[in-house]
C-alpha cells in the first residue's frame, strides 16, 4: 500500500499555489495526486480511500464533479471534512489518499 499525505494545489514548476476556484485547485490537486503514485507504480484506480478537506462546505460539488471525473466508477471510499482553513494560504481544498501498489 502507499500512503500519500495531503496535497494541495501546488504547481510543480513553481512550487507555488494555483490561483483559482475549486474545481482548478481540485483539478490540480488530482493531477498532483496521479503524479505522485505513478512514480510509484499506482494510480488513482488504485486509490482505496481518500479524505478530502474543503475550507467552504458549499464548494463541494465543484470539487465532487472533478473528483469524479478522476477517479471514475466505482469511487473509492471517502470522507469530506470541513476545516476553517488549510495551511497553504488560499488553499480551498486539499486531499491524500490510500492506495494500492
Amino acid at each position: 500500500m502507499v500512503f500519500v499525505s495531503g496535497q494541495v494545489a501546488l504547481d510543480p514548476a513553481t512550487g507555488k499555489l494555483i490561483e483559482g476556484d475549486v474545481a482548478a485547485q481540485t483539478e490540480r490537486v488530482m493531477k498532483n495526486l496521479a503524479a505522485i503514485l505513478a512514480t510509484v507504480g499506482s494510480g488513482l484506480k488504485q486509490v482505496l480511500k481518500s479524505t478530502v478537506y474543503l475550507t467552504n462546505m458549499d464548494d463541494f460539488v465543484a470539487m465532487n464533479e472533478v473528483y469524479g471525473k478522476h477517479m471514475g466508477s466505482p469511487t473509492p471510499a471517502r470522507s469530506t471534512v470541513a476545516v476553517s482553513q488549510l495551511p497553504d494560504k488560499g488553499a480551498l481544498v486539499e486531499i491524500d489518499v490510500i492506495a494500492l501498489l
